[in-house]
């Protein structure tokens, strides 16, 4: 059991990079995209709608790898959490078996 709490907080510990880095490639796919579209709206000729339709069409792509990102950011938090809570049921088994055989 200790060896499995151990796995755990050694997972865990690597979180917060983990998550630093989905952030930070979260954050340039979204620029990537805005940066895109805006240079596509800005080139675009017709009225407001079709520059904008245009330019989302243009952009499309780096909007589905920002959506990526974004979705890779979120199963990272969801690992944290479900690291957490396995960490929590994990110690609270071993303080169960702990106490059972103590009193035993």
């Amino acid at each position: 059991m200790n060896a499995e709490i151990q796995r755990i907080i050694l997972e865990s510990s690597k979180a917060p990079q983990a998550i630093f880095e989905a952030e930070k490639k979260l954050a340039e796919a979204e620029f990537a995209f805005e940066r895109e579209k805006a240079l596509a709206f800005m080139n675009a000729e017709g009225t407001v709608a079709d520059r904008e339709a245009l330019s989302k069409f243009q952009a499309s792509e780096l909007r589905l790898a920002a959506d990526i990102a974004k979705a890779e950011l979120n199963r990272i938090r969801a690992k944290t959490k479900q690291l957490a809570d396995a960490g929590i049921l994990t110690a609270t088994l071993a303080k169960s078996v702990e106490m059972t055989y103590r009193n035993a």
